[in-house]
Order: C-alpha cells, then structure tokens, then sequence
C-alpha cells in the first residue's frame, strides 16, 4: 500500500501530457491553480460534510465509506496541486515521517521561529 503515492504521482505526471479533453487529470492542470484549488475547496466541503454525518451516525458503514471516499478525493486532488507544482509527495511524506514524535504543538512552534 506504501507505494500508491509514488504510483499515482507517476500516473498523475504523465497525465501532464495528455489531452485535457481525454484525461480529467489534464484538464486540471490545464486549468491552472484556479480550476485546481476551486476543486479542493468542493472535495474538502464534501470531506466535512461527510464528517458530519459520520459523526451523527458513527455506527454506519455507508458513512464510514463515504468519509473515507471524500477523503481518498482530497488526497488525489491534493497530490495534483502537488504535480501541478513539480513536487514531489515523497517531500510531503518525509515532512511527517520527521514531525512523527513530536507535538504538534512543538512542532508548530519551531515552524513560527523559523519563519
């Protein structure tokens, strides 16, 4: 499982060169950060969404799917912000794989004094 980031960053690059009429992916990145970041906006509206109802029905299988279903949207659609950018997920992964152990407090406030 640890290898479908770096399998859909592949895929999601070699959609750069595909026809935006053809591949959803290009038309994405066609669309330049607005059409991508109106994209992220709707799969995270829908991610809360699905949270919410969730969270009033937490015993439900189809919520529990269909939280898990806007969640694997968000994902991809933040890895194509990532491609349309030239950057690499394996960048994002190795930023958790350092911040593992560490507050999140700490972790924020190193952020803030570096800055």
């Amino acid at each position: 499982m640890s290898q479908i980031i770096e399998q859909l960053s592949e895929t999601l690059s070699e959609r750069r060169d595909a026809s935006p009429e053809t591949s959803y992916t290009a038309s994405l990145l066609a669309g330049g950060l607005p059409k991508i970041r109106a994209k992220l906006e709707e799969e995270l509206g829908e991610l809360i969404e699905a949270a919410e109802a969730f969270d009033a029905e937490s015993d439900s299988e189809a919520l529990k799917d269909a939280l898990v279903h806007e969640a694997a949207d968000l994902w991809f659609h933040s890895m194509v912000l990532l491609v349309s950018h030239s950057v690499s997920p394996t960048l994002v992964l190795e930023a958790l794989e350092r911040r593992l152990g560490i507050s999140g407090h700490d972790e924020k406030r190193a952020r803030s004094s570096a800055q």
